[in-house]
């Protein structure tokens, strides 16, 4: 899921760029009404959209919107969108590689277009993690993303992804430690993906896949919290 920062003082420009982000992609959106909110942030964001001006069309507030591009850009090379209602500064995006620049007031067709295209180009950059295993003499790669959950099997694992179950020689314990954070040993024998939970209660968990595996009561509150920290990152 593509990580969008919306920067911006003006809460109508922040709630246009909300409601073209969710017609358009799949992302978790954060908002900030500052560029000091957002360097404080220690979220890596794929694409940022950021105000010129802050509180003022002048040059001091001109310089904050500006100043906070060179200092992300130091630290992050995620897409940088300009918003602003001064065309005449559009050549010093290019100082901080901008990818856009929209002028106010946002036309919202163009706006999902850019996010669209923006959207793109950030997943180019994303590396996919995968997983090798060796199932039936064939050696495999499984994109992690698509794991649902991981099942003991007797001797072995089974591994439900969205492209069918694989079995394999392999200890639950060491494929925990290899997939690591982003899933969740919920019983001695499961090991769910916390991207893919549809719901939960007290002693379940069900996946978007349909399926549901066991949580063991002991592990509730843990689960609970390892969940909760896993949806605000």
């Amino acid at each position: 899921m593509l990580k969008i920062a919306v920067c911006d003082d003006d809460s109508l420009i922040r709630e246009i760029v909300r409601a073209a982000v969710e017609r358009t992609v799949n992302a978790k959106t954060d908002f900030y009404e500052s560029g000091e909110d957002l360097l404080s942030s220690e979220t890596a964001y794929d694409i940022v959209f950021l105000d010129i001006c802050f509180g003022g069309e002048g040059d001091t507030q001109k310089q904050n919107g500006m100043e906070t591009a060179r200092k992300y850009r130091s630290r992050s090379d995620g897409l940088i969108i300009f918003i602003t209602a001064l065309r005449e500064y559009v050549f010093e995006a290019y100082d901080v590689e901008a990818f856009h620049y929209l002028t106010k007031p946002l036309d919202e067709e163009k706006l999902c277009s850019v996010i669209k295209r923006a959207a793109a180009k950030a997943e180019e950059k994303i590396v996919i993690p995968v997983l090798s295993v060796k199932a039936n003499g064939k050696c495999l790669q499984i994109k992690t993303p698509d794991i649902y959950y991981a099942e003991n099997d007797g001797r072995k694992v089974a591994l439900h992804t969205k492209n069918g179950v694989v079995s394999y020689y392999e200890k639950m314990e060491a494929l925990q430690q290899e997939l690591g954070e982003g899933f969740y040993r919920s019983h001695r024998g499961y090991l769910v993906n916390l991207n893919e939970i549809a719901g939960y209660d007290r002693t379940s968990i069900t996946l978007k896949c349909g399926d549901t595996v066991f949580l063991a009561k002991l592990k509730y509150n843990d689960f609970v919290a390892a969940y909760m920290d896993y949806l605000m990152k």
